[in-house]
């Protein structure tokens, strides 16, 4: 589930807080990013999602300014990365795949260390270290060394830094990578709640579940190239997956069935048949319609509609002729 919802007409109109046009580049002759377009309404989520070394963390490095494009343009929060890169510096912050603190420090001291840099001033600082220990939910172990944090926490508390400086547009690249399902789960709370006050958030994970569960828009990165880009729903409507798997107790009910779906694909070790096509109730009635035709009852059965895993696999070259996708046989 997205965590925010746009109308067509205001996403339409409004301008981008991040926006791309064939951005380009190249380390000697190898291409990472061949002709990047994007558009990311202010105040929602956007995943970037691809294989390793796809590009993803080269297109957080070039819009937080971190390294310059070869080629193309590119705006955050109104500022362009190349001719202002101060602008983008002050409205962004960025979150890598590991927590950037000290783990000398003091949870509090490790925000007002970031207030200092960030030139606040000493009141100010306080008083803005002091709202993020509450928010999440840091602050009775403000006292306490980050070292001794566990990784949840210190994803926490990196977060929180980021926002010290209260940006308009956060870069998270990969954050919750090496954090176990609760603290993830955490984390993803803490997105959605940054995303309800106004922040934008430039997401690339590895974590398909987390792109379906947060983003408003996904990007499939491959190749140097955008692949794909849509909503879950409308990428998961691009993969032809759907399919009924039945299972039957009996060989020569499941022989019978084959003959009813000859295009099937069988399973012959668990007397399973995998039919492929619209699973909507219409489909299904129809599908047992013809079992009822050829006298067969089937034990049990499941519906499999595509999700990001065969989004991914799919349009990045990973699927093989083994995949649901490759099945014919439909269901009407």
């Amino acid at each position: 589930m997205a965590s925010s919802v746009m109308s067509t007409s205001n996403t339409a109109t409004a301008s981008p807080a991040v926006s791309t046009a064939d951005l380009r580049k190249s380390y000697g002759d190898k291409t990472v990013l061949d002709g990047i377009d994007l558009r990311i309404p202010a105040g929602t989520v956007f995943a970037l999602l691809g294989p390793n070394g796809a590009g993803k963390t080269t297109t957080v490095q070039i819009l937080s300014t971190l390294i310059a494009a070869d080629g193309g343009r590119a705006q955050v929060a109104g500022h362009d990365v190349a001719t202002s890169p101060a602008g983008v510096r002050a409205a962004i912050g960025v979150t890598g795949q590991f927590a950037a603190l000290d783990d000398l420090l003091t949870a509090e001291e490790n925000l007002l260390l970031m207030a200092d840099l960030l030139r606040l001033g000493r009141r100010e600082g306080r008083k803005r270290a002091q709202e993020l220990l509450e928010r999440f939910g840091i602050a009775d172990v403000a006292k306490n060394r980050a070292a001794t944090f566990s990784g949840g926490m210190r994803r926490r508390l990196d977060i929180a830094m980021t926002l010290v400086g209260d940006p308009k547009v956060i870069f998270l690249d990969e954050p919750t990578t090496g954090l176990d399902p609760r603290s993830r789960r955490t984390m993803w709370e803490t997105v959605r709640s940054l995303v309800a006050g106004g922040v934008t958030v430039f997401l690339t994970t590895q974590y398909l579940e987390e792109a379906d569960q947060l983003a408003d828009r996904i990007a499939v990165l491959d190749g140097g190239r955008i692949v794909a880009e849509g909503t879950a729903d409308e990428l998961k409507a691009q993969i032809p997956g759907s399919h009924v798997r039945l299972r039957f107790d009996d060989i020569d009910e499941f022989e019978r069935a084959a003959t009813a779906f000859p295009g099937a694909a069988r399973d012959d070790e668990n007397l399973a048949l995998r039919v492929a096509g619209d699973a909507g109730i219409d489909a299904l009635r129809a599908l047992f319609d013809r079992l009822d035709a050829a006298g067969v009852r089937a034990a049990d059965f499941s519906v499999h509609t595509p999700d990001l895993d065969d989004v991914f696999l799919a349009l990045t070259g990973e699927g093989t002729s083994a995949h649901p996708l490759h099945v014919k046989e439909t269901l009407r």
